[in-house]
């Protein structure tokens, strides 16, 4: 696993918290620092920011993940119950395949999600390296 993988998933696991962007980032700043060394977080920053699609699609799922999974979700349980009814079991191919590419639309977006948040941490803590807050007395 790169170290740009163990960001992500760290990131990954700061998202199942219910807080704040600001308070992640200031949880996540702390264990950058320890996993990735200064000098390395630069080449870290642009393999992620490199990893991150720049197309329409992977914009609205990374904003709006649940929206675009919905349909996804509503047609797997559409032909869930129509194929149990029995009067038409093909639709239970209609379930698998939309419950799979709404599990994998939720996926991607909290994927890209993460990698956001990588980041806005690791500018973060550029700016806080290039410009340090005065120190309280």
């Amino acid at each position: 696993m790169t170290l740009a993988e163990q960001l992500i998933r760290m990131a990954e696991d700061e998202l199942t918290e219910y807080s704040t962007d600001a308070r992640k980032i200031e949880k996540l700043r702390r264990k950058f620092s320890f996993a990735v060394p200064y000098p390395k977080q630069a080449a870290v920053r642009e393999e992620v920011a490199d990893s991150i699609p720049s197309n329409f699609l992977a914009k609205l799922i990374e904003e709006n993940r649940q929206t675009v999974a919905l349909p996804f979700w509503g047609i797997g349980g559409l032909g869930l119950l129509l194929g149990i009814s029995g009067q038409q079991p093909l639709d239970l191919i209609a379930t698998g395949v939309g419950f799979y590419l709404a599990f994998q639309i939720q996926k991607l977006g909290w994927e890209l999600e993460a990698k956001r948040l990588v980041l806005k941490t690791l500018d973060e803590i550029e700016a806080s390296v290039k410009n340090p807050a005065p120190e309280a007395p």
